[in-house]
């Protein structure tokens, strides 16, 4: 940027950008980015205007300039309810002429420029070369002064209109009913007084394209909450709705004054925007309203014209393309204005000026992108216009140094011309006896010598030739005065003469003295005396004072140069120091030294205070001596004794020591031997007086042991009177002799005191419980270890339960024994008891509890003692805990057999079981024996079961029986890579041998087989596609054989299907088919699952899931898009890992063929009810759930009927019935024996009715053990055995023959 252009005063002149803008408004400006931002729309920007004082001067062939304006940008928070824009425009909150202050508010200064306002109360028509065209508010504003705030709007670019749009009549807000023309200039009534408004809006006029205000004030220290407020246009338009690019409401409110603020602002105005508007104020049960017009007038033809100032200004604030040429202004109105040249040509004036005057021309003509203004002069050939007097022009500018001489040189195209020079437009004539200005003539050159530049040299200068003038500017460069001698540092003593000195470059030089950063007084009054010849310059203090130390400087404007000046005291020699003296209590106390100089006065000091002399201190100074003498020294004599000289920083310094020997007052204490009796628990505090100088010190001991006096319970402290020994809860520990040792320089001194505590006795030990009965026991303890100093009277006795924490004294006499017993207590509570030693002092802290015990009682016996197994040496018994356990709980059982014929017992377990079965090993063979068993607690043994009949030792041969769990009589279905854990359990006696085999053959070593006594287990870690078949488990017992078949199904995900093709292409439908996949996975095929991808993106979608069949067609596809399909298969595992796809894609082209939908006639589906699977004869077990099943088709759905033995069932809970899909199942819970017999399923519905049968018979299922157990003889046992097994063998036949 070139630099600001000289005012006369020396100041550069401000940057003011001028107004410019698209439409016509009050006074329209825009915010370059160095003066202010854009408010967004979360903020709202008040812009207030101050017409300052000082105008700029205007010139007089041109329209009134634009004159400096302050504008302050406040952003405040946007109000609620207020409207806003996408492209915001910036408004000041002033309402017919009158300013609101807003509180509060962060303010940023602008500087624009305001068109002069000659009428304000008249609509005035701007001139050709103006943008701005001033409104005529009502009523008219007031007088303007430098402070009277000006109302302005800012527009934005994005706020621009298209002349295209002006002229229309269909505006989104301009429906509602305005006045008729002639109506507009009646006058209107005024109406009533308001209710609510303080301040109506007042109508207005204003031309095309400008912008203006209507303002409502409503006061609200009368009001709870915000009033409503509605404006309106015509009758009925509300403009709430309106809002937008050329319709703003807001809101405001200010807190200070209570007043409500609405405004409406209409911006870039239309001609259709003209009418009545009405503005509405609800607030509850108040109203109040106010009509008012506006008046839109038509810019006039000479308003128009292009100026190239309203094309200089930024397209974009902090945009890319920010500085260059906008010229929409220029475009804007290009249909309705004609071509005509300005007054002024803006561009032939920047052409000509020099750059240091782009500034001033662009704000004279109100360019605001001065950028874009010098980037477009940069681009444009400078058409450079051959001067006819000058073949070479002055330079734009010279620099001289100051003293120096400099050439001023042009080349005149004529020689004949006259030739002038001028300096700051004044003619410069030459003169014989000046030699300042010399003038030279070489050929065509003309040169000027300016001799001995001085800094009034620094000027403007102009050559004129003929009617031709070039200028120039000379700039001087001052030399700085440099320091060519230095200072130097000066030490000295007090009285003498100080002189510094310094030499500077150059003569009469202005300089300053400082010290230490201050100016130094050069006055007649001032001790400092400045010299200077020629170059040199000195300062001198004649008589120099030791304030007179310090930085002294010398400045100039080359350099600076200090020194530093030190002023000390004459030496001081002692001749004599003090000396410190130890002096007895009440003796005389002598100090003295010598000094020299001699006449040199002194204070004495006291621990830092200044001593005074009076009748106690006498102090005295004779020549070199200087005495002080205090004839009886007391106490307070004692200290730190300073002699200090005056006007010396030395000082003599001696201490002083008062002492008297130390002495223990225990006369003071009143106690008989020096012995102090206490109470343990209890506080003692001995204080003992004390005495000596200095203080002595003081050491408490007990024994060997030093107490010190930051002990926490036992201290010693020591005072300036008195020492002490506190101790704040005694214990009996603090029994004996204390010694007190005094010592100081003086001498020494001891003394002794006795301490004796007394205290209740130690807690005896914790009783032992030695017996315990149903309600009491009987426990023993053993006196307290310590006495407390005074015999045992006794002992209290207190007794607890132990989730309790309340304890209960049993005596309240003191028991003299240490044993006592316990009564009335509760059966199987857990009980705690604790002790109390007595004395004289009081009651001995509570011993440990005893370890709980419980009164307790033996249980009864145990119940149900049964056989549960018999070998050839071993008997397994089962029994059933005691009815009545007690409180002692149960700690197990014992158990002891007798051989028939004896009596003796024989224990069968060393140790209590605490399970209710156990196994007697070791019996001999076929021997008879007895059992019998006990139940153990704390309390002891309970009274024996024994069994009634004698148990014969001999294993019994139990046929084996395989017990197929339910869910392996169906196919069991395993996933590929999944655990198969197959348990089957089975009976028989002695243990059986189980054999596995898959289809005849002996199974895998990859299957692991583990058997029990009891059951079977089949092991597969990973299952694989190969281990499915058939398996055939076979138990024996001797001759005895059992098998199952068990079916296992290992399935796996399906292969991909097979010859996937578009078998035709129609409109938007594609017809697929295919094959199902080679591999099923060892599991039916449930589905496929199809899906597409469009060949521009290759994304696949799904179009169908779970279908069935194996050809589709596909719908609904876009056309013009071509499409490739691809085709998962599924089995119950999931879809297959790969999908096969189509080889070619369907293209789906436009068609004009129109598909006609065949007619089909609807089937009937209506048939009487058909059995497709019949009921089938069941064998059941006893105990265990039995399920029959059938299926049924029949449409509309039937009614089905069970029925037993032709009874029908109803409402029988141990049968539960369900039809699903056509399945029906009867279940039936624990079958017994009455519940076999024949049943029948029976379906119903409109059109007939059908039924099947089966027979069902239940097995009575009791094994042989059960049979003992329920005490059946074993003949009978035998006979229902036999039947059981002919039974089966008839039942194996007919399925053989079957």
């Amino acid at each position: 940027m070139p630099e600001p252009t000289k005012k006369d005063d020396g100041q550069p002149e401000e940057n003011v950008a001028p107004v410019s803008g698209d439409a016509p408004s009050e006074n329209s400006v825009e915010i370059t980015p160095k003066e202010a931002k854009v408010a967004t729309k979360d903020t709202e920007v008040i812009v207030t205007v101050t017409e300052p004082e000082a105008a700029v001067p205007i010139p007089a062939a041109e329209a009134p300039q634009p004159q400096p304006i302050i504008i302050v940008v406040t952003e405040i928070e946007p109000v609620e309810g207020e409207v806003t824009d996408t492209g915001p425009i910036v408004t000041e909150p002033v309402e017919n002429g009158h300013n609101e202050p807003e509180p509060t508010r962060a303010e940023k200064l602008v500087e624009v420029t305001e068109v002069k306002e000659e009428e304000p109360s008249t609509s005035k028509v701007p001139d050709k070369d103006d943008d701005v065209t001033a409104s005529t508010p009502s009523p008219p504003p007031p007088a303007e002064n430098g402070s009277t705030p000006k109302k302005l709007s800012i527009d934005l670019p994005n706020d621009s209109d298209p002349e295209s749009t002006r002229g229309r009549k269909d505006s989104v807000w301009s429906l509602g009913d305005g006045l008729p023309p002639e109506d507009i200039d009646k006058q209107i009534d005024t109406p009533p007084l308001s209710t609510l408004l303080i301040e109506r809006p007042q109508g207005g006029s204003i031309t095309v394209g400008g912008d203006i205000s209507f303002v409502a004030k409503v006061e609200a220290k009368d009001l709870l909450r915000k009033p409503t407020i509605k404006w309106f246009k015509g009758k009925w338009m509300d403009l709430a709705s309106k809002t937008g690019k050329h319709l703003q409401l807001k809101e405001s409110f200010d807190r200070f004054s209570k007043i409500h603020t609405f405004e409406m602002h209409i911006i870039k105005a239309k001609e259709n925007y003209a009418g009545n508007y009405r503005c509405e104020v609800t607030y509850k049960d108040k109203f109040d309203s106010c009509s008012f017009d506006l008046e839109v007038k038509e810019i006039p033809e000479g308003s128009q014209s292009i100026d190239i100032r309203s094309a200089f200004k930024r397209s974009s604030e902090g945009q890319d393309d920010a500085g260059e040429l906008d010229f929409s202004g220029l475009l804007k109105h290009r249909e309705h204005k004609q071509e005509e040249t300005p007054d002024v040509d803006v561009w032939e004036i920047l052409k000509k000026a020099r750059p240091d005057e782009y500034e001033k021309i662009a704000f004279t003509y109100g360019i605001t992108d001065l950028r874009g203004l010098l980037k477009r002069l940069k681009k444009t050939k400078k058409e450079e216009k051959k001067s006819e007097a000058f073949a070479k022009r002055l330079d734009p500018a010279y620099q001289a140094d100051k003293g120096g001489k400099i050439r001023l040189i042009v080349d005149l195209a004529d020689p004949t011309v006259e030739l002038k020079w001028y300096k700051n437009g004044q003619e410069i004539r030459p003169t014989p006896n000046n030699r300042k200005y010399i003038f030279e003539h070489k050929g065509t050159q003309r040169i000027m010598v300016i001799n001995n530049c001085q800094m009034s040299d620094d000027a403007a200068y102009s050559v004129t030739a003929g009617e031709e003038k070039c200028t120039t500017e000379l700039f001087v460069k001052e030399l700085p005065v440099n320091i060519v001698k230095e200072l130097e540092p000066v030490k000295t003593t007090v009285n003498e003469r100080i002189e510094l000195e310094c030499e500077v470059s150059e003569e009469g030089a202005k300089i300053k003295w400082m010290k230490n950063g201050v100016e130094v007084p050069t006055g007649v009054r001032s001790r400092y005396r400045v010299k200077s010849e020629g170059t040199k310059h000195w300062l001198i203090i004649d008589d120099a004072s030791k304030d007179d130390t310090g930085t002294y400087s010398l400045m100039a404007t080359g350099g600076t140069s200090q020194a530093h000046v030190q002023v000390d005291l004459k030496p001081l020699k002692i001749l004599m120091d003090l000396q410190s003296v130890t002096v007895l209590l009440g003796q005389p106390l002598k100090l003295n030294c010598e000094i020299y100089p001699g006449n040199v006065p002194g204070r004495w000091y006291k621990n830092g205070q200044l001593i005074q002399p009076n009748d106690h201190i006498n102090i005295f100074h004779k020549t070199k001596n200087h005495n002080l003498d205090i004839e009886s020294s007391t106490i307070h004599d004692a200290g730190d004794y300073t002699f200090v000289p005056e006007g010396y920083t030395q000082t003599l310094s001696a201490k002083v020591h008062i002492i008297d020997p130390p002495k223990v007052h225990l006369e003071a204490l009143n106690v008989q031997d020096n012995t102090v009796t206490i109470v343990a628990g209890n506080k003692l505090r001995l204080e003992i007086p004390i005495s000596g100088e200095p203080a002595p010190r003081v050491v408490w001991m007990k024994g060997e042991r030093v107490i010190l006096d930051t002990g926490s319970r036992v201290r010693a402290e020591t005072f300036a009177d008195h020492t002490s020994l506190t101790i704040d809860v005694t214990e009996r520990e603090d029994t004996g002799n204390y010694k007190i040792v005094l010592q100081n320089e003086a001498g020494e001194d001891t003394a002794c005191v006795k301490v004796k505590v007394v205290d209740i006795p130690d807690p005896p030990e914790a009783p032992l419980v030695t017996d315990v009965g149903g309600d009491w026991c009987t426990m023993t303890w053993e006196p307290p270890r310590y006495d407390g100093g005074s015999p045992i009277l006794g002992y209290f006795i207190e007794r607890k339960k132990k989730q309790s924490s309340r304890w209960m004294r049993l005596n309240f006499d003191l028991c003299k024994e240490t044993t006592f017993e316990p009564k009335k207590m509760i059966e199987g509570v857990p009980y705690e008891v604790r002790i109390f030693a007595v004395n004289a002092i009081g009651v001995s802290k509570p011993s440990e509890p005893s370890k709980s015990f419980i009164p307790l009682a033996v249980t009864s016996e145990p119940t149900m003692l049964v056989v549960d197994d018999v070998t050839d040496n071993t008997v397994t018994m089962k029994w059933r805990p005691p009815d009545t356990i007690g409180a002692a709980g149960l700690d197990g059982y014992q158990i002891e057999y007798c051989i028939e014929g004896t009596d003796e017992w024989i224990p069968a377990n060393k140790e209590l079981t605490e399970k209710t079965r156990y196994t007697i090993t070791g019996l001999p063979v076929e021997a008879k024996i007895l059992v019998r068993v006990k139940a153990i607690n704390a309390a002891g043994a309970s009274a024996p079961r024994t069994t009634q009949h004698s148990i014969l030792v001999k294993e019994v041969i139990e046929p084996p029986k395989i017990r197929i769990p339910r869910h392996l009589k169906q196919t069991y279905i395993r996933k590929v890579g999944e655990v198969v854990n197959l348990v089957v359990p089975f009976v028989g006696k002695p243990r059986p041998k189980v054999n596995w085999l898959k289809e005849g053959q002996p199974i895998e070593q990859t299957i692991s087989i583990r058997n029990s006594d009891c059951d079977s287990i089949m092991f597969i870690r990973k299952a694989e596609r190969k281990h499915s078949g058939k398996y055939e488990l076979s138990v024996q017992v001797e001759n005895h054989i059992d098998t199952a078949m068990l079916d296992i199904q290992i399935v796996d995900l399906p292969g991909p299907p097979q010859a996937v093709k578009i078998e035709e292409v129609w409109g938007n439908n594609v017809a697929l088919d295919w094959s199902p996949p080679k591999d099923s996975g060892n599991a039916p095929i449930t589905g496929y699952t199809i899906q597409k991808a469009d060949k521009k993106t290759m994304e696949w979608y799904t179009c169908v899931e779970h279908y069935h069949r194996t050809c589709i067609t596909i719908s609904d596809l876009v056309v013009g898009n071509e499409y490739f399909f691809r085709i998962y298969s599924e089995n119950m595992v999931g879809l297959s890992e790969n999908a096969t796809a189509t080889k070619d894609s369907a293209l789906i082209v436009k068609e004009g063929l129109q598909l006609k939908n065949p007619q089909y006639n609807d089937r009937d589906f209506t048939e009487p009810p058909t059995f497709t699977q019949p009921l089938i004869n069941t064998f059941a077990i006893a105990g265990y759930n039995a399920t029959l099943n059938c299926s049924v088709r029949a449409n509309p759905r039937p009614k089905v009927i069970w029925m037993k033995n032709k009874i029908t069932i109803i409402d029988d809970p141990r049968y539960r019935m369900f039809s699903n899909q056509g399945v029906c199942t009867l279940e039936i819970r624990k079958p017994s024996p009455f519940d076999g017999g024949v049943y029948t399923c029976k379906a119903v519905n409109d059109l007939g009715e059908a039924h099947v049968d089966c027979k069902l018979e239940v097995k009575g299922g009791f094994t042989f053990f059960e049979l003992m157990k329920r005490g059946v003889p074993l003949h009978l046992i035998d006979k229902y055995m036999n039947e059981s097994k002919t039974s089966e063998k008839s039942e194996s036949e007919k399925k053989g023959s079957n």
